[in-house]
């Protein structure tokens, strides 16, 4: 087969694999060498190339769907309003169960290790497991600080102890934004 044939054949199936839509973490990148070539990556490392596809990523509400039997389990286990449970998963993770911070938290509901070795969790990145590690800390958290949901999720992000010594929310920024944010979705996915 001649190779002109195989680089049509094979930049057919290529394009047609692209075409698929399907959730996937990378944009394509492309750039034509001067034999006429095209060259394709994922990984933009040389300045010859340039965005060819922009990858497709599911939105929120599409995760949400994919999730919500999982958050109703939890939700039901822990007893947990479920409405609560996904808009912690939005503050912390966006919906994305692959999402790692720069602290080591990991998943959907962002578990520190020791949060998720405490809750029985072998990996975090495990939607399942990650959802019911997380609602499990969060209904703790609940009973510890009485309901209070400000209180609860203040827990949530910088801890208990913080928590207990502040006698409310601590004065980091960080938790003060987290706090109101996962509030502000609670009552959007109320309505």
């Amino acid at each position: 087969m001649p190779i002109i044939k195989v680089i049509a054949c094979g930049a057919a199936v290529f394009l047609f694999a692209l075409s698929i839509r399907t959730p996937v973490s990378a944009d394509i990148y492309r750039y034509q060498d001067g034999n006429g070539v095209w060259h394709y990556t994922n990984v933009n490392t040389d300045r010859r190339y340039k965005l060819y596809i922009r990858s497709y990523r599911e939105e929120p509400k599409e995760f949400i769907k994919a999730y919500n039997n999982i958050i109703l389990q939890a939700s039901k286990m822990f007893r947990v309003d479920p409405h609560l449970i996904k808009a912690v998963i939005k503050a912390e993770s966006d919906f994305n169960h692959k999402a790692v911070s720069n602290k080591g938290a990991k998943g959907l509901m962002q578990l520190m290790p020791g949060t998720a070795s405490d809750m029985a969790v072998e990996n975090p990145l495990n939607p399942e497991e990650n959802i019911f590690g997380g609602t499990r800390y969060l209904s703790q958290m609940l009973d510890r600080f009485n309901n209070d949901k400000t209180l609860a999720l203040a827990a949530y992000n910088a801890g208990p102890e913080k928590v207990e010594y502040y006698k409310g929310v601590p004065p980091y920024p960080e938790t003060k934004g987290f706090v109101q944010k996962v509030l502000n979705y609670y009552r959007q996915y109320r309505k």
